[in-house]
Parts: structure tokens; C-alpha cells; sequence
């Protein structure tokens, strides 16, 4: 653990990190399973604690930090903005958001925009549009979605259904009707999911809270043939995977594949919150006036943030910088499982990487926090790592070495 001699004197909190924790035990509801950690400060690769301990951060607020934390230029514009306009509404137009779209679709594939504030109401939008379509085009009855098992797609009713985990949906039943699940990767199985009632497959090109699964090549443009074939709507979440974190601004490219509709969030707005989703337009034509909306989608202070956040990505070349630092982290978390019984497989691709063990992650986790470098854990057992697509070579050598050493002082 290091100590940061000249931290924050400013920014010290007024309560301990024991009253801090008390309150929140008091007075949050209990959903949250969280480190001990009271944060008070991120910048670029580290955050600090209340206590003045800095710690290296592999996790990026789950994806959500790709710039790292306050990043000087969506910071700067959120600022500015925030002396202008904070909120008007989807009643009028406001220059943020009118930029930010532009941005969107000339760096994609899409036509058309629809602006959320989380993933999963991007997801939500994406799976009312493809319902919409879908009637539209041949009328109801076609109102099934395909999904993948260990997908994660969000905590409304409808994105929790999608999700393809018992875990999630324990407590909750009745679901929302109208969900089908087959393995992720297996293409026959989609294939065999199709009926009459399919409008849609919704896929992560890259699984994340399931544990990183990559698919095997092919995959995705299976999918798109299977889709085009039976008239469906190809919806890629890209909510952990997009805006450079697989190796390319999009995780689609990586796969020489593209949707009909692709949804965003995470990193899009640097960590205020902002979701998107993407069109073509033909699907995006069959969301009419009134069909859809959000009081806070497109908010100009998270539209001017994630605009100054996508200009960076593209400006600074950090797609490119994850797909070169790929081989540096890859490599080096294989090395590491040549040495550690309880590594089971390495998975991953860009800067998004999975770490499958043998035995609970949950240990590795505090051993890793105590050494002052944070990652997290998925699915039980497997260790994911996130970090900022700004990080160094040398900053991944060090996470790699204090993941070595928590291995071996547990024995693994």
C-alpha cells in the first residue's frame, strides 16, 4: 500500500472513513456488496482514499474511466457548461446535443441517435425499437429477442429478462415474456433459436460482467447473416466494449461486422451519466414522434463532457494504444498462469481481460487492494481487469507484479 505525502489536503472529507461506512450501513439499502474503500479523489491512473492511501485502478469504474479520472478535457467542458445550461429538456434543441450526435454517427456506422442516461435504458430504447420495427414491418406476433447466456444487459425488467443469468433475475419473477437464451459462441444455436415470433438478437460482441468472453471467429458475422436472412434486428451492447476499449473505437470493427443498432453508456460521458443508442436508418425511422423518450437523455452537461471524451479518444489515438498495450497485458497475465495453479484461462482483447481461477477471486481482490492496486471480481471466480486506456507499460508491469505477489502470499 503507498501513501500519498501530498494528497488532498483540500479535498480531505469532513467525516472519517468509519462514519462514512456507518452511514452508509444506516441509511443505503443493502444491494451493494463494496469494498471497505471510501474514495475520495481520482486523477489519471489513481484514486485515494479517505485515509490518504493512492491505489493503482485496473477496474476504471467499471469501464467507465477510459480516459482515466477527471480527465482535463471532458472535465473542462462539463465546467463550462455548467455555467450555461444545465437542463432544458428533449422539448428543445441544445447545442451538446446536437454535436454529440453529429459526432456519433460520423464515427459509426449509425444514422441516428437516441440519447438515454445508463446502458440499461439504451438497451431498454434498443428493445422497443426492434419491437417497433418489427410490427411495422410485419405486423405482431414477431416480438421474441435472442440473447446469450452470461450476458449482462442491465437491471430494468426488460434489460434483467435479457440478461442471461438466473442470478439476476432470483426475486423478480415474473419476467418479461418474450426472451430466449442459447450459449454464447454457438452459432447453430441461434440458428435453431429462430422463429416465427423472433424479431431481434441482442449480443455483446464482448462479454463482460459474464467473465470477458471473447467469440470465436465468425461469430458475429453469423449473426448478421442469420439476422439479414430472417429479417431480425442485429442489436450489439456495446456498453462495456465500445469507445476504444476493445482495441478499436468500436468493439464491431474488431470483428469486421456491423449492426443495425449499437448501445452505449460507461464511458461515453468519463463517469457522468449518459447513454446512447445507435441506428441505421431504417430500423431508427420506426421510432415516431412520441413512440419513446427521456426527461434527462441528452442532458447538456453530459452531452458537452461526453463530446470533449470522444474527441480525446480519437485525437490522443487511444483505440489504437489499447490494441498495442493488448500484448503487454495479455502476455503478461499468461506468464502469470504458467506460474499459478489456480490460474485457469486467460481471456480478453484491447485493454478487457479475464483472469479464470480455480478457487474464489474474492481473496485475490483484498490482496491485491491491500498491495494498493485495484481489480474486481466476476461471476465468482474470475478476475476482470479494466484499466484506463491511458495506462502505461510500466503500470501494467506493476499490476502484473502485485498480482504475482498476492498469489503467492495465498498460496496460489
Amino acid at each position: 500500500m503507498t501513501t500519498s505525502t501530498d494528497t488532498l489536503a483540500a479535498s480531505e472529507p469532513t467525516l472519517s472513513s468509519d462514519e462514512v461506512r456507518a452511514l452508509n450501513a444506516k441509511h443505503h439499502t443493502g444491494n451493494y456488496g463494496r469494498s471497505p474503500l471510501v474514495i475520495v479523489r481520482g486523477e489519471g491512473m489513481y484514486l485515494w482514499d479517505a485515509d490518504g492511501n493512492r491505489y493503482l485502478d485496473f477496474v476504471a469504474g467499471i469501464s467507465v474511466a477510459n480516459l482515466g479520472h477527471c480527465p482535463p478535457r471532458p472535465t473542462a467542458a462539463a465546467k463550462r457548461q455548467l455555467e450555461t445550461l444545465w437542463h432544458a429538456s428533449n422539448l428543445y434543441h441544445t447545442v451538446p446535443q446536437a454535436r454529440l450526435a453529429e459526432w456519433l454517427t460520423q464515427h459509426s456506422f449509425a444514422d441516428r441517435v437516441f440519447f438515454s442516461n445508463s446502458g440499461a435504458e439504451a438497451n431498454e430504447a434498443a428493445l422497443k425499437l426492434a419491437r417497433k420495427r418489427s410490427n411495422d414491418v410485419h405486423g405482431p406476433g414477431r416480438f421474441e429477442v435472442i440473447t446469450a447466456t452470461n450476458s449482462f444487459h442491465g437491471r430494468t425488467f426488460a434489460t434483467l429478462t435479457a440478461t442471461g443469468q438466473e442470478k439476476v433475475h432470483a426475486g423478480f419473477e415474473p419476467l418479461v415474456p418474450g426472451f430466449t437464451y442459447v450459449p454464447f459462441g454457438d452459432l447453430e444455436a441461434v440458428a435453431l433459436a429462430i422463429t416465427p415470433r423472433t424479431c431481434a438478437i441482442l449480443i455483446e460482441p464482448i462479454q463482460g460482467e459474464g467473465g470477458v468472453n471473447v467469440p470465436p471467429t465468425g461469430y458475429l458475422r453469423g449473426l448478421r447473416q442469420l439476422a439479414d436472412d430472417a429479417g431480425l434486428t442485429l442489436i450489439f451492447d456495446e456498453v462495456q466494449s465500445g469507445l476504444g476499449r476493445a482495441g478499436a473505437l468500436w468493439a464491431y470493427e474488431r470483428f469486421d461486422v456491423t449492426p443495425d443498432v449499437m448501445t452505449l453508456a460507461k464511458s461515453l460521458g468519463s463517469g457522468l451519466p449518459i447513454g446512447a443508442m445507435l441506428a441505421t436508418e431504417g430500423v431508427a425511422q420506426h421510432l415516431t414522434k412520441g413512440s419513446h423518450g427521456s426527461t434527462f437523455g441528452g442532458n447538456p452537461v453530459a452531452c458537452a463532457a461526453a463530446l470533449a471524451t470522444c474527441e480525446t479518444l480519437v485525437e490522443e489515438k487511444l483505440p489504437e494504444r489499447a490494441r498495442t498495450l493488448e500484448t503487454t497485458l495479455g502476455e503478461g497475465l499468461r506468464a502469470l498462469a504458467a506460474e499459478h495453479d489456480a490460474i485457469r484461462e486467460v481471456r480478453g482483447m484491447g485493454l478487457i481481460w479475464g483472469m479464470d481461477l480455480t478457487v474464489d477471486a474474492a481473496p485475490v481482490v483484498d490482496a491485491c487492494r491491500e498491495r494498493g492496486v485495484l481489480v474486481n471480481a466476476v461471476q465468482g471466480r474470475t478476475l476482470r481487469f479494466l484499466p484506463p486506456l491511458i495506462v502505461s507499460e510500466a503500470e501494467i508491469t506493476s499490476m502484473l507484479a502485485t498480482l504475482d505477489a498476492a498469489f503467492t502470499a495465498l498460496g496460489l
